[in-house]
């Protein structure tokens, strides 16, 4: 059987002709460009960051706060994610020093969580690598027609030579 990663295929199209409506064939192209993204990310996630993906998807939740932090029932909401699983991550991510809970002023049940210095620091100096190994994904996982649709989202997507 011949590796997927040395003969990639293209994402389902969005031309149209199979069963499907067009919204279920577009969410099912954004579920496998998804994949393809996260499971080359995971290694360089780990490698630049020490964090597991899960870790780095609330890590990048925070980083898009212009002030402050979220509430921790948000980022469970943002995520997808049971609120039991999240407490375990921020957990983890304060015992890496890369964030800090405070309580939520007038609520005494409210946690908010927010990056520290370090983690701001990191992700700084991450970001360009995993910039990149999104853009990478994208082109070597998509054909030409999702690359053009997916440069609204992300512009500096670039067609790259297909192995045939």
């Amino acid at each position: 059987m011949a590796d997927p990663e040395e003969h990639p295929t293209d994402l389902p199209s969005l031309g149209g002709g199979g069963l499907l409506p067009a919204e279920l064939r577009a969410w099912m192209l954004l579920l496998a460009a998804t994949g393809a993204v996260e499971q080359r990310l995971r290694t360089v996630v780990k490698e630049k960051l020490d964090v597991s993906h899960d870790e780095f998807l609330v890590l990048c939740l925070l980083a898009e706060q212009p002030e402050g932090g979220l509430r921790m029932t948000r980022v469970a909401e943002l995520l997808g994610r049971p609120k039991t699983r999240l407490t375990y991550q921020v957990a983890c991510l304060q015992h890496a020093g890369l964030v800090a809970r405070r309580s939520v002023c007038g609520d005494k049940r409210g946690v908010e969580v927010a990056l520290t210095d370090k983690a701001r620091h990191l992700l700084q100096e991450a970001s360009a690598p995993l910039a990149e190994t999104v853009t990478q994904s994208l082109a070597r996982f998509m054909g030409p027609d999702q690359c053009a649709a997916m440069r609204g989202l992300v512009p500096d997507l670039e067609e790259e030579p297909r192995p045939e």
